[in-house]
């Protein structure tokens, strides 16, 4: 008997948070087999993660699209979020930010009318994100360095050209 596990979200206003979402071509068969692992949400999302850095599925953040999220993505601080910092990848994003609506609220706002822009930029239509996202609220100061590293430093990492046009923060 499988036995699955769901953790309540923390869903605080004020309250830091970690979130990953994706595109939906990223997910291919590779990510789907790890959703249904019977491992911890937390190397689920390290395993995907590691997987997303180097497929080519789903890759359309680049280029002129890259700097159009980027800017978008800034351009809600202070209104969707307090954004501390962002990583945009070729296929996933990773923000960290203090909360200032409910986080479901928040993702679902960023993703509507992003993908619009980006469907249009790309001359395409349809579902652009990825239905869910991946969300940790930061526990303490600690975990928040751990998360802004990995933020900071994921681009860097993947050995991607652009890694410098990819981060963002309020640190830099």
């Amino acid at each position: 008997m499988k036995l699955k596990r769901h953790l309540p979200h923390i869903d605080l206003i004020d309250h830091y948070q970690f979130v990953t979402f994706r595109t939906h071509e990223s997910i291919d068969p590779f990510l789907k087999r790890i959703s249904e692992e019977n491992i911890s949400t937390s190397l689920k999302q390290y395993k995907a993660d590691q997987y997303l850095d180097r497929s080519l599925h789903g890759a359309y953040l680049n280029s002129e699209v890259l700097q159009w999220l980027k800017a978008f993505l800034i351009e809600q601080n202070g209104t969707l979020y307090d954004l501390v910092a962002l990583s945009i990848m070729p296929n996933h994003v990773h923000l960290l930010f203090r909360q200032k609506e409910p986080i479901d609220v928040t993702i679902k706002k960023i993703k509507a009318v992003s993908a619009i822009a980006i469907n249009k930029m790309l001359g395409r239509s349809g579902i652009f994100w990825e239905k869910g996202y991946f969300d940790k609220g930061i526990r303490d100061q600690n975990h928040f360095d751990t998360v802004y590293r990995y933020i900071a430093y994921n681009a860097v990492k993947a050995d991607l050209a652009d890694a410098t046009e990819r981060f963002y923060s309020v640190y830099e």
